[in-house]
């Protein structure tokens, strides 16, 4: 009997010691199954690069067809290879029209890259993009962009303002190119200052040519390249505030703001001699054409205000650096700084989980275009992106242009509705120009358009 006691006490207390153990490991707390390693930081982007997210796949859609998607394919693929996320990219020439059916649709790729942020606000107002401040780290972005790109990704939402992206590539608009070689033999100086620019056209034009080649001429948008002559204007006579209300028709064509812009661009558009062909010619001059008088012997005009895209219309051989070059279009009044009108790409977010918001968190770093910029077509906005990248000087020209800006504003046509950006305010800008209407006309003609 005692030798039974001694036994059932032994079985009773390993009983009790193993209910102990068990009830000490449920004491001790779980380790969350997703937590990156301590030495990551926590960012979505960091717990991409330690494999949280390998095998998952990220859909994405935009404009980008033909080379353009082959070179975005490309500067994307360290990342994949990289994180194990595979970005499927969808481009599409209609794609204005084909995003419009599937966001609305209810059935929207994870993420969409928007040419034109005036398409994305439509839906941001909507309550279709996912705010991105919320995951991301915005002090991070401010020491990684211009303050003005994250400026122009706030917009209006049915909860108040969003950032409704985070700026990939870029191009700058805010140009004059000129013949260099011909430039420097004649002895002329890069002006740096809106007195200096009007005093070298005059310097032109009393050397027997015509200072400026200009032309608007664009088939059914005749018409634009005023446009972005008065969006860089305005930059340069008024604060950004009222270039913001301007673009959402909250300040009037018929304004003092852009009457005085306005008249800006005619102080060299319409004087006698700064202008070959005259007034009369700039409206029925391809706009792709103006430039070619600069490349005859001896130049014709010598100062063409253009994007960089303008060098594909340059005649073939030309070498950049040493048939052409070009600065920055000079400020006006130094209380606003030194602007560029830019346009670009805005990524936007549609569909929220963890592996896009890495996506998202990549697409805000100068390493996710670096790979373009490489293969040259692409400006960087990152500030974390190098000058050393750009294999081409146009390219590198811009790009430090765009860095060292003091501020950035995306072209305002492109952001105001159809009917006015791509509608009036070209229609009236060039009967303007070729003395069909006076400007008056023109102003209220444009502010009557804007829709109701």
């Amino acid at each position: 009997m005692e030798e039974k006691m001694k036994n059932r006490f032994w079985q009773v207390l390993a009983i009790l010691m193993v209910a102990a153990l068990v009830l000490a490991a449920c004491a001790q707390p779980t380790a969350a199954p997703t937590q990156p390693p301590a030495a990551s930081g926590g960012s979505y982007l960091d717990r991409a690069f330690a494999g949280e997210f390998k095998g998952t796949v990220v859909t994405m859609a935009g404009p980008f067809t033909d080379n353009d998607a082959v070179k975005f394919e490309q500067s994307i693929k360290n990342f994949e290879d990289q994180t194990g996320i595979d970005i499927q990219y969808e481009g599409s020439k209609e794609f204005e029209a084909s995003i419009s059916i599937r966001i609305d649709g209810g059935n929207p790729p994870d993420i969409v890259d928007f040419p034109q942020p005036g398409l994305l606000a439509t839906f941001a107002a909507k309550g279709k993009a996912i705010d991105v401040s919320t995951f991301l780290d915005m002090e991070k972005l401010k020491k990684n962009y211009n303050q003005s790109w994250l400026d122009m990704a706030m917009m209006d939402s049915p909860n108040g303002k969003i950032m409704a992206g985070v700026w990939g590539r870029v191009n700058g608009k805010s140009l004059v190119w000129y013949p260099k070689k011909a430039f420097d033999e004649a002895g002329y100086k890069i002006p740096t200052t809106w007195d200096e620019l009007l005093a070298l056209s005059e310097e032109i034009k009393n050397d027997g040519d015509a200072p400026w080649c200009v032309g608007i001429e664009s088939g059914a948008a005749t018409g634009w390249p005023m446009t972005d002559w008065i969006e860089e204007t305005m930059l340069r006579t008024t604060s950004l505030e009222n270039y913001d209300k301007w673009v959402k028709g909250e300040l009037k064509f018929d304004s003092p703001e852009v009457r005085r812009a306005i008249e800006k661009v005619t102080e060299i558009w319409f004087t006698d001699g700064y202008v070959y062909g005259g007034r009369q010619a700039i409206a029925t001059t391809f706009f792709g054409d103006a430039p070619k008088p600069m490349f005859d012997n001896p130049p014709k005009c010598w100062l063409h205000k253009q994007g960089n895209f303008i060098t594909t219309f340059f005649p073939e051989g030309l070498t950049a650096g040493v048939d052409y070059d070009f600065f920055y279009f000079p400020p006006i009044d130094p209380a606003y700084g030194k602007p560029v009108l830019v346009a670009g790409d805005i990524y936007a977010m549609f569909n929220d989980r963890p592996e896009v918001r890495a996506v998202m968190e990549y697409f805000t770093t100068g390493a996710s275009v670096e790979g373009w910029v490489r293969a040259g077509g692409a400006i960087s906005p990152h500030l974390d992106s190098s000058l050393d990248w750009y294999s081409n000087e146009v390219d590198r020209g811009v790009a430090e242009i765009i860095l060292n800006a003091t501020s950035v504003r995306f072209d305002g046509s492109d952001l105001m509705p159809g009917a006015v950006g791509a509608g009036s305010f070209w229609k009236s800008m060039t009967s303007y120009v070729s003395g069909a209407i006076d400007l008056d006309t023109a102003l209220r003609d444009i502010d009557a358009s804007w829709p109701k």
